[in-house]
C-alpha cells in the first residue's frame, strides 16, 4: 500500500519528531494529543526544529512552509477516519496502548495500518485488542526522529508480509534504514543496548569512575559517537528504568536488573536532560 496519509498520537519528544519526519517526506499529517496543550507545544517543538533547520542552511524556506502546512492537528481520536497509516507514541502502558488500538480499530478504515512506537512492549498484545490483527505492527523510531536513520520494523505474531512491504516502502519514503524484528521484549536494539547502559550506571554507583572516564573511554576507546552515561540522560532516566524492568521482567537474567542508583535518581527526580539533572547538570 502506498502510504499518503498518517495519523500521530502522543506529541512528547518521540511523537513530535516522527510527526516532523511524516511531515518532511510530502505526507499528509495528523498531529494528535488528549489535550491542546499538549498539541500546541508539540508542533511548536517541531516549528522550532524546522527554523533551526532554516536558520542553519539545512533546510529551504519552501520545504519548511511546505512541511508546516501538511501537519494538521486533533484532539478527537474518533476523527481519524481518512488515514492509511496510524503511528501511536503514547506512554509506555500496554493497557493503554490497547485501549487506543480498539477506538482506532473501531474508527480507521479497513485499510489502515495501526503502528506502535513501543521500545519494548509486546505487538501481539496490541493487536489482539483489534479485529486487524494482520494490520498492526511496530515501528520503532529513535531519538531524535527527524535526525537518526533507523526504524525497526516489529512483526507480530499475526501481522502480513503485506503489512511488513507497506512498512518497508514506508521508510524508504523517510530516507529511514529498516530492520525487521520478531515481536520479543526490547526488539533488535534495546535488546543490546539496555544491558550495556545498566552495566555503566553499575560501574558508576561501584565507584570504579567517574562519569566523565566512564564517557571518555567509551567514546575514545571504543568508538562510541556519545558516552552511555551521557546517552541515558538523552534517554531519559526513567524511560532507562521502565525498559529494563519490562526486560527483566521478561527474560529474568541479571543483565536486564536495573541498578539501585537508577531508581533513587528517578525518586529523587534527576531524569537527566529533560529535568536539568541526571548524570549530568543541564
Amino acid at each position: 500500500m502506498d502510504i499518503k496519509k498518517v495519523a500521530v498520537l502522543g506529541l512528547g519528544t518521540m511523537g513530535s519528531g516522527i510527526a516532523q519526519v511524516c511531515a518532511q517526506a510530502g505526507l499528509e499529517t495528523v498531529a494528535y494529543d488528549v489535550k491542546q496543550e499538549y498539541v500546541d507545544r508539540g508542533i511548536a517543538m517541531i516549528h522550532k526544529n524546522l527554523d533551526k533547520g532554516l536558520e542553519k542552511g539545512k533546510y529551504s524556506a519552501e520545504h519548511v512552509n511546505s512541511t508546516k502546512a501538511l501537519l494538521q492537528t486533533t484532539t478527537n481520536l474518533k476523527s481519524l477516519t481518512d488515514v492509511d497509516l496510524v503511528i501511536e507514541a503514547v506512554i509506555e502502558d500496554i493497557q493503554i496502548k490497547k485501549e487506543v488500538f480498539q477506538i482506532l480499530d473501531e474508527v480507521c478504515p479497513a485499510h489502515t495500518l495501526l503502528a506502535s512506537n513501543t521500545s519494548s512492549l509486546s505487538i501481539t498484545e496490541m493487536a489482539a485488542a483489534t479485529q486487524r490483527r494482520g494490520q498492526v505492527l511496530g515501528l520503532h523510531f529513535f531519538n531524535p526522529a527527524f535526525l537518526m536513520k533507523l526504524v525497526e520494523v516489529v512483526r507480530g505474531l499475526e501481522t502480513t508480509q503485506e503489512t511488513i512491504d507497506s512498512a518497508y516502502g514506508f521508510a524508504e519514503k523517510l530516507g529511514k534504514t529498516a530492520v525487521l524484528s520478531k515481536d520479543t521484549p526490547g526488539f533488535i536494539v534495546n535488546l543490546l543496548l539496555i544491558p550495556y547502559l545498566l552495566d555503566a550506571a553499575r560501574v558508576y554507583e561501584n565507584g570504579l569512575a567517574s562519569a566523565t572516564d566512564i564517557d571518555n573511554a567509551m567514546k575514545l576507546g571504543a568508538g562510541y559517537p556519545m558516552g552511555p552515561l551521557t546517552l541515558m540522560d538523552m534517554i531519559g532516566i526513567d524511560v532507562c528504568v521502565k525498559v529494563g524492568d519490562i526486560l527483566f521482567d521478561a527474560y529474568r537474567e541479571p543483565k536486564y536488573n536495573v541498578p539501585p542508583l537508577l531508581r533513587r535518581m528517578v525518586l529523587a527526580g534527576h531524569l537527566g536532560r529533560k529535568s536539568g539533572q541526571g548524570f549530568y547538570s543541564y
